[in-house]
């Protein structure tokens, strides 16, 4: 048997506002193997956000990083709840299940590792129950040198040249690719270089099952039931690792 992990995508946002403390809940209840979020700086904090700009998600208006942290904190996402603290995440999940942090912007990093190494000391999470990830891999390079224990995954929207060399250059431990952009080829690249593919994001049963078929270590999906359900029909199991 093969591993094929369910990661809640920004918690479960097919039924509640993405990354809320609600979809995070809703992801965990749901039985995910872990959630992913995104970060943004705001005022020195590390702000739980998708996009850069305010006006798709929220009552706001306006660039996320230009905002006070009072301004953030002010607004309501739409569909109902508050922007969270990545801390205020990592509270609610309570080791329940693993974390994707995804930095968004840049020099980001050593907060990261900060709040990570905390939660390791203080509060008794295990660096493996967490991997960064980043579309900005001067942002992985950063974090694995902070703290080498943290797992790290590379985003990438496309074909890289060399397939998966450019991962094993920068020590990944994952590629966290397109569904439009997976294929065959790199994943089997990546396998006999002992790197994960994990992929986004991943909603409609074929495409879940194709993801099965392929070979894939996981994917990230607004409806982790869905996965869930279709993992359990087919010769998959879960592990607690991504």
């Amino acid at each position: 048997m093969s591993s094929f992990l369910c990661i809640g995508h920004q918690g479960a946002p097919g039924y509640a506002p993405e990354n809320t403390l609600a979809s995070f809940e809703k992801a965990i209840d749901l039985g995910v193997d872990g959630v992913e979020l995104d970060i943004f700086i705001v005022d020195g904090d590390l702000v739980v956000i998708h996009d850069y700009r305010l006006e798709r998600l929220t009552t706001g208006t306006g660039l996320v990083e230009e905002k006070t942290f009072d301004e953030i904190r002010s607004l309501e996402v739409k569909g109902g709840g508050k922007i969270p603290l990545l801390t205020e995440v990592l509270d609610l999940v309570n080791r329940r299940t693993n974390v994707n942090i995804e930095i968004k912007s840049e020099c980001t990093a050593p907060l990261v590792a900060n709040v990570i190494n905390e939660y390791v000391r203080k509060h008794s999470w295990k660096y493996e129950q967490f991997q960064v990830s980043s579309f900005n891999h001067y942002e992985l390079k950063t974090i694995k040198a902070l703290v080498p224990e943290i797992k790290t995954g590379a985003l990438i929207f496309g074909v890289p040249i060399g397939w998966a060399k450019f991962a094993a250059e920068l020590n990944v431990y994952s590629i966290n690719i397109s569904i439009e952009f997976v294929n065959e080829e790199l994943i089997e690249d990546a396998h006999r270089r002992g790197i994960k593919v994990f992929v986004f994001t991943v909603n409609f049963p074929d495409d879940i099952q194709r993801m099965i078929d392929l070979g894939v270590d996981g994917v990230f999906t607004d409806y982790p039931d869905r996965v869930i359900e279709i993992r359990s029909n087919a010769n998959v199991i879960q592990e607690s690792d991504i």
